[in-house]
């Protein structure tokens, strides 16, 4: 039989202590956000559908990413147990630098049509989560001002080959006087992809007024007021133009470029250089034997070939091909420090992610990228301390199946 008593008001108190009020509506939304998916929910709700659908989207049927996606949360962890893991040490080396977490921020176009606050706020949380930050040849703040931004931060460039080569080499030389360390070299965009949603959207830039446009600014007017009244949105390294964004990527960018155009490339950048784009072990082979210091094994997010390998399954061949030469990158798919993680215990040196900031970025500004970076720095040493590991160097194959 339960013996009841009066409760005393000194056992109340405890239990009856209000949650402190947080006035900030933006951090209200950020502190609830648990994980990139929750940013993503926030940033779905504050966003134009055109526009968190040039983001989240991928190519034709969006097989690539359904792979990917499936693939990390497929896989199997093997944590040992009974491990000192009382301080665990996120920081690695990527590119010959250090990184206090083992990603780096990669490269994405329109980001100021994402949030206004665009490529700077970007950089800024780079600079100060002490990890590497590549701006696209498609963003909309140019090379100098994202370097006066966070003149810190460890910056990269990431190129498209133009037909114009003399546009190419002018983007690389701004880069190099700008103090960018290194170029990312994307190769997987011979042509542009088939980004279904953006074409039933109707999607381009500067955006368009239709009345589905019309319609969802009354839905997000202050996306709206944002895009109206701060500089207007333009691609920084470009110039002007006005439609579809396929339709741009058609016109300017190189379908012949082969790997003897590298030393072009190397005429001009002589700092490292990154292929981003690698989708075989041969193709690793060839740009690394071509003098390129590091790859991304990547399917640009799912967004060019529909149904192209997963990334993370090459991952462990093309470890094996390249032994301890070239350092491997990664991304597509990478929605938690845990799949970062994996990535490296396969043989990954380090991860890019790129819609995961993106999230954030549409979420709360730089605020919400902020708290992507918290997430997944989290996330990461979480699960380096539930595997028994106390460094990324400790991380190996056997910490995970496929």
């Amino acid at each position: 039989m339960v013996t009841r008593r009066r409760p005393r008001i000194s056992e109340l108190a405890p239990l009856l202590r209000p949650k402190p009020i947080e006035w900030s509506a933006r951090r209200r939304r950020l502190d609830g956000a648990l994980t990139i998916a929750d940013l993503r929910t926030v940033a779905r709700r504050r966003t134009p559908r055109s526009v968190f659908d040039y983001t989240d989207g991928a190519a034709e049927g969006e097989i690539s990413l359904g792979r990917a996606r499936d693939t990390f949360a497929g896989l199997t962890f093997h944590p040992a147990v009974l491990r000192d893991v009382g301080e665990v040490d996120t920081s690695t080396t990527i590119l010959g630098g250090r990184s206090e977490l083992p990603f780096s921020f990669a490269p994405t176009g329109f980001t100021r049509m994402m949030q206004h606050e665009g490529e700077p706020a970007v950089v800024r949380v780079a600079e100060r989560a002490g990890i590497p930050y590549a701006l696209s040849t498609m963003g909309t703040t140019s090379i100098e001002d994202v370097a006066r931004a966070a003149p810190g931060a460890r910056r990269w460039f990431q190129l498209y080959v133009w037909k114009d080569r003399s546009a190419g080499e002018a983007l690389m030389r701004r880069a190099a006087a700008a103090g960018y360390e290194a170029l990312v070299l994307t190769v997987d965009v011979p042509v542009a992809g088939a980004r279904l949603r953006d074409v039933r959207n109707g999607f381009s830039l500067p955006p368009a007024l239709t009345a589905r446009t019309v319609l969802d600014a009354a839905m997000h007017p202050n996306w709206w007021v944002d895009l109206l009244t701060t500089e207007p949105l333009e691609f920084a390294s470009l110039t002007s133009w006005d439609g579809p964004v396929a339709d741009l990527l058609n016109s300017l960018f190189d379908p012949t470029m082969t790997l003897e155009d590298l030393a072009w490339v190397r005429s001009v950048w002589d700092g490292p250089l990154v292929i981003k784009g690698i989708q075989t072990v041969a193709d690793a082979q060839r740009v690394t034997d071509a003098g390129a210091d590091a790859i991304v094994l990547s399917n640009h997010g799912g967004r060019q070939l529909d149904r192209a390998p997963v990334p993370l399954r090459i991952l462990p061949d093309v470890r094996a091909a390249l032994g301890d030469g070239a350092e491997i990158m990664l991304d597509t798919g990478v929605m938690s420090g845990a799949d970062v993680v994996a990535a490296l215990a396969l043989g990954a040196d380090s991860v890019m992610v790129g819609r995961a900031y993106l999230y954030g970025l549409m979420a709360g500004g730089e605020d919400g990228v902020q708290r992507a970076v918290d997430i997944l720095g989290a996330e990461v040493r979480r699960t380096m301390a539930l595997l028994g590991v106390r460094s990324v160097a400790e991380l190996s194959p056997g910490h995970v199946s496929l």
